[in-house]
């Protein structure tokens, strides 16, 4: 089969919807080993508005902490920037709320996905979404 930016695209959703590090470590190997895509998932929470930079900066440390990506500029900027449009995908329901949940990336070769799934809160009428952003190093 070939990787392209769909198998990306999902390794990263499935990454972000992971229930547990056990599942995630899981899935990560077995992405390494049948598709050769590497791939990292981190939590973040708090207030929508002030947590957008902790979120892109808590994708590009995990990713390059993982070996997702190298510490170049071209490779952090990829994963800030599909980190910043999924977010943007977010925004209009998440604005003024508190959000949490967690972030995947995934890359092969060129590919780098950034999904993040996000619980949004107000009192006890919660919101999810996912966002997802893809960009070519």
């Amino acid at each position: 089969m070939e990787v392209g930016s769909k198998i990306v695209a999902t390794s990263a959703i499935k990454m972000a919807l992971s229930n547990s590090r056990a599942e995630e470590g899981q899935f990560k190997k077995d992405l390494l080993e049948h598709y050769n895509v590497k791939a990292v998932a981190v939590d973040y929470g708090g207030e929508f508005i002030s947590s957008v930079g902790k979120i892109v900066e808590r994708a590009v440390v995990a990713a390059k902490r993982e070996g997702v990506i190298k510490e170049t500029h071209p490779e952090e900027g990829a994963v800030a920037g599909a980190a910043r449009e999924a977010i943007a995908q977010i925004m209009p329901k998440a604005l003024g709320l508190n959000v949490g949940g967690k972030i995947g990336v995934a890359r092969y070769n060129d590919h780098v996905s950034v999904a993040i799934f996000m619980g949004i809160g107000l009192l006890h009428l919660d919101e999810v979404a996912i966002g997802l952003g893809h960009r070519a190093v």
